[in-house]
């Protein structure tokens, strides 16, 4: 769970600066006060009073320095002298002192932070994207970086020094006169006190209406991913109505609960201040009549407590903004608290690049391997399955059988409850998993294209590839007499998720694409299902081309795709109950055969 020190320490790396600034900011604030200071002691001067005793001190020091009189003109010099130098002499320092470094630890930070955020987007396991879209997922984080950055500047550049204002005009009247520095400082504390309290209810409110607010964001991503099976079936109106009532619900939220609640509490605020402004007016007033204070200082201490009830204002608004973003920055930071997969450890650290690159006959044991993504519920019971270098092995089954899930452990996506993996002999688990990755690829039914050029996309898992070899890859794939077709060739951009290719095309980019890394172990999930007879007869081809090359495992509704593998796995209720090659299976009758007959003659597989 995240806490205030979260927010805290998103700046940790920079504290050093920020006192520094801070520092700076709140000297320069207290500086001003000797404005007001020097034109109360001037109106002593012109109306025949005394200056203060350290002042006047100062101003007889001055004089035998410079062999001339203490008159009230040196008195004047040395008073004037001081609001130039504070507000002339300091107006180009400041800057630079303080603003520069404000926007400069905040947009470190943001940087540091949004680096931080996709090392963690890139490192956690694939159940937390099973229960977050990628609209969630970058709203919160967009959030809450945004609103750290632009809260930073206020709060140390503006929040913190303001209240060190306050203080030094707190001393400066309790110099003066302590019974009116007693009222000034009750008053103060009674409206932060209060103030205080009441944010923290409002905060409570912004808390539930972000989650809700994020859900709501959530859904919008999902109807612009959907957009198509929206229009499909005709839903736009039933996808308004539904997004109309959430966004209804958070302005009768925003507008009658939290705007409401700032109103009010403003409103208190104002009132209690005005109050305590007359009510200095009136004890400073029948001090200088009692003549304990000077008329200058009448002027000072009015000047300086209006000054002070005058930073309330900013101080609240300043605490409201911060109320109103704290919600989102805490989601941030659990957003970063969330625990990494165990798949993922190390990966991203810069000495895996380094490490002396792995190289497999492609020889691959399942032993005794169990597996569930819930522990009360087992998907894959009790597997042995041995895979020869070179191999071409077909995995089939009806839905849920667990062939897709052998994968996934298989590319340590997961690791299992009991038994092992592996790989010429070694435990997968023992092995560099970025190395090991790296002699694996896959072609998901689904192929990932990013939005760029098709070479982009080719030479993604291998930047460093020559061209050569990625029309070699192309070749293969059978990809070569698409990109004749492209307008730009290799250099024609897919468009967002590849939306200028067909499915086809997205496949025979995939294989492309895994075939460019040399992998050891090459992986087909399904690559053929949602293809049509044209599309899914090239990828047979170029399939049956890679045979013999390299250990291939296929998973496959489609029994036409497998007919060639040496080995023919089948699943049922996450256990192996046939293997071998199709004529085999045929000859024996048993669940493949029956699949075989119901595809045969145009019925739907289970």
């Amino acid at each position: 769970m995240a806490s205030p020190r979260d927010i805290l320490n998103y700046f940790r790396p920079y504290w050093g600066l920020s006192i520094f600034s801070i520092v700076a900011s709140s000297v320069y604030e207290i500086l001003d006060l000797i404005v007001p200071y020097a034109i109360g002691q001037i109106l002593n001067i012109l109306s025949g009073q005394s200056l203060d005793k350290p002042l006047e001190s100062a101003i007889a020091t001055l004089a035998n320095l410079l062999n001339s009189p203490a008159n009230k003109l040196l008195s004047l010099g040395v008073l004037l002298g001081l609001i130039f130098t504070v507000t002339v002499v300091k107006a180009p320092t400041q800057p630079w002192l303080t603003t520069w470094f404000h926007w400069d630890i905040a947009l470190k930070a943001r940087r540091d932070q949004n680096q931080k955020a996709i090392a963690k987007i890139l490192t956690l396991p694939l159940e937390f994207y099973d229960e977050n879209n990628p609209g969630r997922i970058a709203a919160r984080v967009a959030k809450g970086v945004a609103n750290h950055t632009w809260t930073y500047p206020e709060i140390a550049g503006q929040l913190i020094p303001k209240l060190f204002l306050v203080l030094g005009i707190f001393g400066f009247i309790l110099v003066i006169e302590w019974r009116i520095a007693l009222l000034f400082l009750i008053s103060f504390v009674v409206i932060l006190s209060f103030s205080l309290r009441q944010l923290q209810r409002l905060i409570k409110y912004e808390s539930r209406l972000d989650k809700y607010m994020e859900n709501t964001e959530s859904r919008t991503s999902e109807i612009i991913t959907n957009i198509k099976t929206v229009k499909a079936f005709a839903t736009e109106a039933k996808e308004l109505k539904r997004q109309k009532e959430r966004l209804e619900r958070e302005f009768t939220v925003i507008d009658y609960r939290i705007h409401r609640g700032y109103i009010k509490l403003d409103l208190w605020q104002k009132s209690v201040m005005k109050f305590c402004v007359f009510a200095i007016l009136g004890l400073t007033l029948a001090a200088a009549i009692d003549g304990r204070i000077s008329l200058g200082h009448f002027v000072m201490t009015l000047t300086l407590s209006s000054m002070a009830y005058a930073e309330l204002e900013p101080i609240s608004v300043l605490a409201e903004v911060f109320a109103r973003r704290y919600s989102s920055m805490v989601r941030f930071h659990e957003f970063l608290q969330e625990p990494s997969g165990k798949d993922t450890i190390g990966l991203l650290e810069p000495q895996n690049q380094e490490r002396i690159p792995y190289k497999f006959t492609g020889k691959v044991e399942f032993s005794h391997l169990s597996f569930g993504y819930d522990s009360n519920r087992r998907v894959l019971h009790d597997i042995n399955l041995l895979i020869e270098p070179y191999q071409t092995v077909a995995l089939v089954g009806r839905s849920g059988s667990g062939k897709s899930t052998l994968v996934k452990l298989l590319l340590r996506y997961f690791e299992p409850n009991e038994g092992q993996i592996l790989m010429d002999g070694e435990d997968i688990r023992t092995l560099d998993v970025g190395n090991y990755r790296r002699r694996l690829a896959i072609v998901h039914q689904e192929v990932d294209v990013f939005n760029g050029t098709v070479l982009d996309n080719l030479k993604y898992g291998r930047p460093n590839a020559t061209f050569e070899q990625v029309e070699s890859a192309c070749r293969m794939a059978r990809l070569d007499e698409v990109i004749e077709h492209l307008p730009q060739g290799y250099y024609t951009v897919v468009g967002e998720r590849g939306v200028r290719l067909s499915g086809g095309q997205r496949q025979r980019l995939g294989i492309a694409r895994a075939l460019l890394v040399e992998p050891d172990v090459l992986i087909f999930d399904e690559a053929t299902s949602s293809l049509d007879y044209e599309s899914e007869r090239s990828i047979q081809l170029a399939m049956k081309e890679l045979q013999g090359t390299r250990t291939t495992i296929v998973i496959a509704h489609r029994l036409s795709t497998v007919r060639e593998a040496d080995k023919i796995v089948v699943l049922d209720q996450g256990k192996i109950l046939e293997v071998g090659n199709h004529d085999e299976l045929l000859r024996h009758g048993g669940i493949y055969h029956r699949l075989h007959t119901l595809q045969e003659t145009g019925e739907l597989l289970n």
